[in-house]
């Protein structure tokens, strides 16, 4: 069933959004050649209850972090460890959750480590536009393949792969609502979009095949090929004419741009 928000509760919604944003902000100072994932999940998880909220993430279905750290060829839901250790050149997809005031907010972020290559690099880059070309279908009236239809041409125009197994979300009271929102699809198919919906959008896009594969946690997918993958995730309130994007990379950003100073 699909759970139709009043404006109230979207604004709880943007408030754990956005501390999702800055908690990911928080990260980016510290990403660097030899942290650990570990540590990574340690300063978030401390930052979320600093700031009056619990880590959506943790114990959800077993999951035992507060993030979901995905380091080159690993999609999604890659788990914290201190065994791994961040190099030069690495990407790391982090995945985040919060839970306060009855909401959750749900966002993610892929990061570079130091200097990556270039074709990395336009990977990232192409499924962070993917994402708003996305989130510019995500009106009343329009459907959800509207949005998959909407990445998935413009990931393979630009010759990368778009993942079939995991999808975008409803988003609310808890993490996952009706409908699903795929990164792939057909142009007036699945879900009409109301005013009212929140919904996670998250392409996850592959510079290789599209295949992916679990590893033995029960919980990390990564390429089959061993290619890199990106992740890029915002929460979206869905009205008339525009989305309203509820989580915000610019915080992330400000971050990122005062370091490459």
């Amino acid at each position: 069933m699909i759970y139709l928000k009043t404006q109230e509760e979207i604004e709880l919604l943007r408030e754990s959004s956005l501390l999702v944003s800055k908690t990911l902000a928080e990260l980016a100072k510290i990403i660097r050649p030899g942290i650990t994932t570990a540590k990574l999940d340690e300063v978030a998880e401390e930052f979320i209850r600093d700031n009056g909220a619990t880590p959506a993430f943790k114990g959800y279905g077993g999951f035992p972090a507060s993030i979901c750290t995905s380091v080159n060829d690993q999609i999604v839901h890659g788990i914290p460890s201190d065994k791994v250790v961040l190099k030069e050149g690495d990407m790391i997809s982090v995945d985040c959750g919060t839970f306060k005031n009855g909401f959750v907010g749900d966002s993610a972020y892929t990061f570079a480590v130091g200097e990556v290559d270039p074709e990395v690099e336009r990977l990232m880059l192409t499924t962070k536009e993917s994402l708003f070309i996305g989130i510019g279908q995500a009106v009343e009236g329009k459907r959800v393949g509207d949005i998959g239809y909407a990445i998935q041409s413009y990931c393979e125009e630009r010759g990368f792969s778009v993942v079939r197994e995991m999808v975008g979300h409803g988003v609310g009271h808890k993490m996952h609502e009706d409908p699903q929102v795929p990164n792939y699809g057909r142009r007036g198919t699945g879900s009409m979009l109301r005013d009212g919906m929140v919904i996670c959008i998250e392409p996850m896009i592959c510079q290789g095949k599209k295949d992916l594969v679990f590893e033995r946690d029960g919980w990390t997918t990564r390429t089959r090929d061993g290619k890199c993958a990106a992740h890029y995730e915002h929460a979206v309130a869905i009205h008339k004419g525009k989305a309203d994007i509820l989580s915000d990379f610019g915080i992330i950003e400000e971050v990122l741009r005062k370091q490459s100073h």
